[in-house]
């Protein structure tokens, strides 16, 4: 029987590839999506993979959705923290609206959506976590400050988390992509992307299928000593 895996934020961009990713490498895959129906739909048409609706931000919502998950395909071993939001302004204009926004789904959805799974992982002596956080949180963002503040929180977590799961077989990693070819940073002015790639000594954006070759490696037996450990894949833009 395979191993079951939900990734939030699983049905476009990063996520889309990642869900894909895992399915090749024989997951009963779950992938979450917010409030794009269409988008889920086309999804699922393309690669089979079922498509859940619910909001991260609400724990009683991700409790559900996680309950129904693994009532269709069983026990999660694997969660895929994903889903993310930005809500940019320079910190002088930032409104306490657009920091929680961001707080509420970056980071109180990453508690939100493994807290649920991990009594069960806990018992089953296995388990991988993988959040997916940035760059940014990092090395900071001009005009991203409760953007880069989720995603550095995000590695507090992993920390946290592995040394909490390593007895019982889990591990808690984390990878933080560079500027990915996704459709929103495709979607920028030419200049403003040739002016981003420019500061990336690879000298072009990542793929959103080389995040996902990341998480196929995390989530495998192949690495379950590995734990606690952040992946920075940025083309050497950034190091820690």
């Amino acid at each position: 029987m395979s191993r079951v895996a939900l990734v939030t934020g699983g049905s476009r961009g990063i996520g889309a590839a990642i869900s894909t990713a895992l399915k090749d490498a024989g997951y009963s895959v779950a992938a979450t999506y917010a409030g794009n129906d269409e988008a889920a739909a086309a999804f699922t048409d393309e690669t089979g993979i079922k498509t859940y609706k619910w909001n991260v931000a609400d724990y009683d919502e991700s409790a559900a959705g996680i309950a129904q998950v693994e009532a269709d395909l069983g026990p999660i071993d694997v969660v895929v923290a994903n889903a993310g939001i930005t809500r940019d302004a320079p910190f002088h204009r930032m409104t306490p609206e657009q920091w929680h926004q961001v707080v509420d789904t970056n980071l109180t959805g990453v508690f939100n959506t493994v807290h649920p799974i991990w009594p069960g992982m806990r018992e089953r002596k296995f388990g991988r976590v993988i959040v997916i956080s940035s760059i940014n949180g990092q090395k900071g963002q001009f005009a991203q400050v409760n953007y880069a503040a989720t995603k550095a929180g995000d590695l507090g977590i992993v920390k946290s988390l592995a040394q909490e799961g390593a007895r019982a077989g889990i591990t808690a990693n984390a990878i933080c992509p560079g500027y990915i070819g996704t459709d929103m940073v495709m979607a920028v002015p030419e200049k403003v992307r040739e002016s981003i790639i420019a500061q990336i000594p690879a000298g072009r954006l990542g793929e959103p299928e080389e995040i996902a070759r990341c998480v196929v490696f995390l989530a495998s037996d192949d690495s379950g000593f590995i734990n606690g450990s952040t992946i920075s894949a940025n083309g050497a833009q950034f190091f820690v």
